[in-house]
């Protein structure tokens, strides 16, 4: 008797309204990508970010009904109301709110089992905080939805590793510099630590993962001359996840853990701060790169780059980024879903 192929549900969030997150929605939803697509967004704003990609687009309500398969340009959608006509790279503080409405439908659907996955375009974040609500970013938001400590990890295709992609994951995330040293303790790094392993292991199926831990200071501390993060810090934590089974080296100078003869040795490298890493993986695949972030209850994705303000309604938004981020949370929900048989 024959079966039938239930998809992976994965939510897909549009982003900053006048961004080019809508236009990366509607270019996802022609894709023949293998997934239960449901769109979290103004639905007339993606109609009209389809065709202004040229791109013939069908959308229908969400009901909740499960599909087996999706035929591409189609797509069913959760229908989020604007607060203010969008003009398209002009940011309005009146639509803030429909970002975070936004976001909690789709978050809260993840948590209810509502969908297998979730997938997020760019937002603005500064807009949101002109509105005078407290919001650093789409990490910190979900991490807070979800009552859960959270890693921030961004993958690049090749990156200068031999056998698979980059990864790098963060110790801090959206902080300015001078908060980042206070913000680096024992206690974190190996809550941290213990977050990237597990989910190397259970999200991304690497069953003895090899983390590369970088240093805060030049050259790792230079043995205490140039700071003593390392030793009073980075290094004891390290020196606990060894006690427990865990395979994790440093902490490394950061100008010298990314070259290619250093890097085929691990599977992800964390690094202290959001400047120390990020660049060197956006440089190896910007535009193919993908935001995941661990910890949560449920998978969730993202592109590697922002709301490109001066892109939007142009129809040129490139939306690589968005297809990786949609065909790695297929995978990991593919994944999940397999070993829960």
């Amino acid at each position: 008797m024959a079966t039938t192929t239930v998809l992976p549900r994965i939510a897909i969030t549009a982003g900053e309204p006048a961004g080019i997150g809508p236009e990366l929605v509607a270019a996802l939803a022609a894709t023949e990508l293998a997934a239960d697509l449901i769109a979290v967004g103004n639905v007339d704003l993606i109609l009209r970010s389809a065709q202004t990609r040229g791109i013939t687009l069908k959308i229908e309500a969400f009901d909740g009904a499960r599909r087996s398969a999706r035929v591409p340009g189609h797509l069913r959608c959760i229908d989020i109301a604007l607060a203010a006509p969008v003009v398209a790279g002009q940011l309005d503080v009146r639509n803030a709110h429909h970002v975070i409405a936004m976001l909690t439908r789709a978050a809260d659907g993840c948590l209810h089992g509502e969908f297998d996955a979730l997938v997020t375009a760019p937002v603005q974040k500064s807009i949101v905080a002109d509105a005078g609500i407290a919001f650093t970013g789409h990490t910190e938001f979900l991490a807070q939805r979800a009552g859960s400590d959270v890693v921030m990890l961004l993958t690049a295709p090749g990156g200068g590793r031999l056998d698979g992609d980059l990864r790098v994951a963060l110790a801090t995330t959206h902080l300015p510099l001078s908060a980042v040293p206070a913000a680096i303790t024992r206690a974190g790094l190996v809550r941290t630590l213990r977050i990237l392993c597990d989910d190397l292991i259970g999200r991304f199926g690497i069953s003895a993962p090899r983390v590369a831990v970088l240093g805060l200071n030049p050259h790792a501390g230079e043995n205490g001359h140039l700071g003593r993060e390392e030793i009073d810090t980075i290094n004891p934590a390290i020196e606990q996840l060894r006690a427990a089974g865990f395979d994790v080296a440093g902490p490394l100078p950061a100008d010298t853990a990314f070259l290619p003869s250093q890097l085929v040795r691990f599977d992800a490298v964390l690094a202290m701060y959001h400047d120390q890493g990020l660049p060197v993986l956006k440089h190896a695949g910007f535009g193919h790169g993908i935001n995941v972030t661990l910890g949560l209850p449920f998978i969730r994705t993202s592109v590697d780059h922002g709301t490109a303000l001066d892109l939007a309604g142009t129809g040129k938004a490139d939306a690589s980024s968005m297809i990786a981020a949609a065909k790695l949370a297929l995978e990991l929900a593919s994944r999940a879903a397999a070993r829960s048989f």
